[in-house]
């Protein structure tokens, strides 16, 4: 653990009656609201969307047969697939003249997954990012610099009208252009940066390039997303910046950024906003609903979305329900891989930031990094491809590629062949990092 102190936030403290009421209520009170929004979410599916329609009918369930929070587990899943074969509208709940905004996802795999928003969703979704906001330190007045993309990714645009709803200055720089995000940050002085962690390491790069020590930047919080990272990565960011790195989770099929958040006073896990998202963990093979503690696969409900309500909707990440500490709502584990991330190596099930974790542990690697999978015959290969530190001798690479290699044999389980390269050798990511080249056959 590193021990360097964070010094930007000493003097800021909870401040509990600024709180949303949702935030600090009972659980009695939270799950009395959840059962009332569920009946309302699950109505408003069936009555206005034909493939639910069609869903309930074929399992035999109606919004009726909804009568306790434990019914919900009898009405079917909602895959990315049913998104896509909808395209683009057909999962909207509304007239599309009551469409105030739509978002879709890249569609690299095939046709994006299409949101819509009415303005009432629009309102919600920036007072749940602003709420997520606040809760990882920030406060009216400050400046917060968005690096996230703009345009039908959600994580710009979310991020931005949440900020301008608690108050802030924002700044939409957007993603790339390096340089012009270190000159801004050096020339704006914002106090929050909103990005990708993995471009956050860009951004780090950038100060060292430029010969700034960036402990000396203005910013104090970091919210980061978009992507599974580590607390090792969280350290590291943090010693770097002299700032709280603090996470928030969200996807565009549910809303996009801010359906979860940390606390900054705990970052013990992130607290779902379940006044407006029901969370269940799933066993991901069976289907069956885990109880809170259990790992498996997130599964969300909204409970208030107009245009494009979600029901049982199957994320693919990995986490488990926890008890709430700083707010009274339940907390999800910070995830650390999705089941469709997941590498099967040689019978092994490794995922990339299992192999983040022993990287970071070794001072001459930096952290950047891909795997690289090849198959020879019926064997599968993985080769982790990670950058020296600039300071690393050559000496210490040819030790570090040897303990690395070690590591992971020892805890994950594979033997990986290990190439250390030189720094700046692996293209920098301006959104979500591509951790994974899978260079085997399809088959």
């Amino acid at each position: 653990m590193l021990q360097i102190p964070l010094r930007k936030l000493d003097r800021l403290t909870p401040e509990p009656t600024a709180l949303d009421p949702h935030e600090v209520a009972s659980r009695d009170e939270i799950r009395a609201l959840q059962r009332e929004r569920l009946a309302w979410s699950l109505r408003h599916a069936y009555e206005n969307v034909p493939h639910y329609r069609a869903k309930f009918d074929a399992a035999g369930v109606r919004p009726d047969s909804f009568k306790n929070l434990e019914d919900l587990a009898k009405f079917p899943f909602t895959i990315k697939t049913d998104l896509r074969d909808n395209y683009p509208f057909g999962m909207f709940a509304v007239p599309e003249t009551k469409v105030a905004r739509i978002h879709a996802s890249s569609g690299t795999t095939g046709k994006p997954t299409v949101v819509g928003y009415t303005k009432r969703d629009i309102d919600t979704w920036s007072d749940v990012v602003a709420r997520s906001i606040r809760a990882a330190g920030g406060r009216p007045g400050m400046k917060v610099h968005i690096a996230y993309g703009y345009g039908l990714f959600t994580g710009g645009l979310g991020a931005h009208y949440g900020a301008e709803r608690l108050g802030c200055t924002v700044i939409p720089i957007s993603g790339g252009m390096t340089e012009r995000q270190v000159q801004l940050i050096n020339d704006f002085k914002p106090e929050v940066i909103m990005v990708t962690p993995s471009y956050m390491l860009a951004i780090l790069d950038e100060f060292r390039k430029q010969g700034l020590d960036p402990r000396k930047s203005s910013l104090r919080i970091g919210i980061f997303g978009a992507e599974p990272w580590t607390n090792a990565m969280r350290e590291e960011i943090e010693e770097a910046f002299d700032l709280h790195a603090v996470d928030i989770y969200g996807l565009s099929e549910v809303m996009g950024p801010g359906v979860a958040s940390e606390c900054v006073e705990t970052k013990d896990g992130l607290h779902i906003w379940e006044d407006h998202f029901y969370p269940e963990v799933i066993n991901p093979v069976t289907g069956e609903v885990l109880p809170d503690g259990e790992k498996g696969e997130l599964v969300f409900t909204s409970l208030t979305k107009e245009a494009m309500p979600v029901i049982r909707y199957r994320t693919r990440d990995l986490t488990r329900l926890l008890p709430g500490t700083a707010r009274s709502l339940r907390r999800m584990e910070k995830v650390t891989g999705r089941s469709d991330d997941m590498m099967i190596v040689r019978g092994v099930n490794v995922f990339p930031t299992q192999i983040e974790e022993k990287l970071l542990a070794i001072h001459d690697l930096s952290l950047h990094y891909q795997l690289v999978l090849t198959r020879d015959g019926r064997m599968d290969n993985i080769e982790i491809q990670v950058e020296a530190r600039p300071d690393a001798s050559f000496p210490a690479r040819e030790a570090a590629t040897k303990q690395l290699a070690l590591s992971v044999k020892d805890t994950i389980g594979i033997t990986a062949l290990v190439t250390v390269l030189d720094p700046g050798s692996i293209e920098r990511s301006v959104g979500k990092a591509k951790r994974v080249i899978d260079k085997r056959p399809k088959e």
